[in-house]
């Protein structure tokens, strides 16, 4: 057996250099325990997506600056003054000044916009409360009002991204439907887990309807966890079985961040976009 040459030009494969941002789905909430990552003031959990991806060894992970229960930012309507969560807005901030989010940038993937809705006080109020309730939480907040609020922001947060790092590829990536209408689940009805599905398209919706305006790459993962609902045999979305307010709940479990991650990389194929 011999050995074969290489060229003494030949140069080491360069990886995209990766950053992530946004809300719990990218921080990887639902994947494992709850935890404060050194340099990161926010929870986060692993292996989320943005861990899996860059297990694949084609991206550099500059950063992963998501944090769970962030909104893009302080003029959000949700935005918690005690919890006082880093915003979208402020993740870049904190990026571009220690330079990990620049022009050197290959790739970003976010998640946001849900937060923005108060999606979680939503779920609250059709797991708690009436029909008639549920459905006035949700029509406030997929409202044309609310929608355009958050459409606004959508497009003012990627286009702070393209100033910030010109040279990136930016995916907003969508969240899945959370219910299948026709099993049983006990905490909602059916009507009511139509309801928030529904909800859930206009959201993903207005998230793409953003990305559009700033030439921004959009990601639908609802294909991907059809069949895998909350209340399916073959659930990839968590849910504490004695906690309905639990923070996890409602987010990927393992296997449906290794979804997400397999939704973005068959988007973006991050082993084309590093600079050489």
């Amino acid at each position: 057996m011999g050995f074969t040459a290489i060229p003494a030009d030949a140069a080491p494969q360069t990886k995209a250099e990766y950053v992530a941002l946004g809300d719990s789905y990218t921080a990887g909430t639902g994947a494992g325990a709850a935890e404060r990552p050194l340099g990161v003031d926010c929870w986060q959990s692993t292996p989320g997506y943005v861990n899996n991806v860059a297990k694949t060894g084609n991206v550099n992970l500059a950063a992963n600056a998501a944090c769970h229960g962030a909104v893009l930012s302080r003029f959000s309507p949700f935005y918690d003054q005690v919890l006082l969560t880093p915003t979208v807005h402020e993740q870049i901030d904190s990026l571009v000044m220690d330079g990990r989010l620049s022009g050197d940038t290959d790739l970003v993937s976010i998640t946001a916009g849900a937060n923005d809705l108060g999606f979680a006080y939503v779920l609250g109020v059709c797991a708690f409360y009436s029909d008639i309730e549920c459905q006035g939480a949700v029509a406030q907040a997929t409202s044309g009002d609310s929608l355009a609020l958050l459409t606004g922001g959508l497009v003012q947060t990627y286009r702070t991204i393209r100033a910030v790092a010109p040279n990136s590829q930016i995916t907003a990536l969508g969240y899945p439907l959370l219910f299948d209408p026709n099993s049983s689940f006990a905490p909602l009805p059916a009507a009511k887990q139509m309801l928030i599905n529904q909800a859930t398209l206009v959201v993903n919706s207005t998230i793409a309807n953003a990305a559009a305006a700033a030439d921004v790459q959009y990601v639908d993962v609802t294909g991907r966890f059809a069949g895998h609902e909350v209340n399916s045999s073959d659930p990839w979305l968590q849910l504490s079985p004695t906690d309905f307010t639990a923070d996890y709940n409602f987010h990927p479990t393992p296997e449906g961040h290794r979804a997400y991650a397999a939704g973005l990389l068959a988007a973006v194929k991050p082993g084309q976009l590093a600079r050489r």
